[in-house]
């Protein structure tokens, strides 16, 4: 079956409004940090909704959009989620991580306490869909590693540009997350996300990143 096909003809910009956007979201996106210390003031569930409807806007191998976002505000839920994430945690930080790995993290000064899991007011957890369902038939989902990390990085990238705080959080292996949260076996976690705004004695790592140099290569 083919698809059919529709005119695409965006506004071209004059080149220094082209330039002052890009300067204005990379200023924005720079400033992003990732936060630990989260207040549990509430964020509007109407900024979680249009960030993630930006990330599902992401491009995906075959356009399967092979991924699902589910929001996490209930208590116990929450609860439940830290309580195995801590497990975990305890398990990587006590010996499981190789030294080098630990060493990496020492600067951050990083644990496996993960209270912010209950403190933030949402949790956004993105599992990535392995194969789909249509008519009935498997089918199977191309580059969904890729496809998902593409419609993280909007998620994060929205989430910036409404004001709100996140975390990038990896505890592995992540398979209580499909068990807590209920998803189908063709669902694995990819990424939890706490989200919310920093607590009023929140701090950061001074880091530093890459100079443009060091990343960026002209032919």
């Amino acid at each position: 079956m083919t698809i059919p096909t529709i005119a695409y003809a965006p506004d071209r910009l004059d080149p220094r409004v082209m330039v002052a956007r890009a300067r204005q979201f990379e200023s924005a996106i720079a400033a992003r940090r990732s936060v630990r210390e989260f207040s549990s003031e509430d964020v509007p569930d109407e900024v979680l909704r249009i960030a993630i409807a930006s990330a599902a806007s992401a491009p995906s191998g075959a356009n399967l959009q092979p991924w699902t976002f589910v929001v996490v505000r209930d208590r116990q839920l929450k609860a439940r989620i830290r309580t195995a994430a801590e497990e975990e945690e305890r398990i990587n930080y006590g010996g499981r991580m190789p030294q080098e790995w630990l060493d990496a993290l020492a600067p951050l000064q990083t644990d496996w306490r993960k209270e912010f899991l209950e403190i933030a007011p949402a949790l956004i957890v993105v599992f990535k869909q392995e194969w789909g369902l249509r008519d009935g038939h498997k089918i199977h989902h191309y580059y969904v590693n890729e496809s998902v990390g593409i419609a993280c990085g909007l998620l994060l990238a929205a989430l910036q540009l409404a004001g709100v705080a996140t975390l990038t959080h990896t505890p592995s292996p992540m398979g209580f997350l499909r068990e807590i949260l209920e998803r189908p076996e063709n669902e694995k976690p990819y990424v939890l996300i706490p989200i919310g705004y920093p607590s009023a004695t929140c701090r950061v790592p001074d880091i530093r990143r890459k100079s443009l140099d060091d990343v960026a290569i002209w032919k």
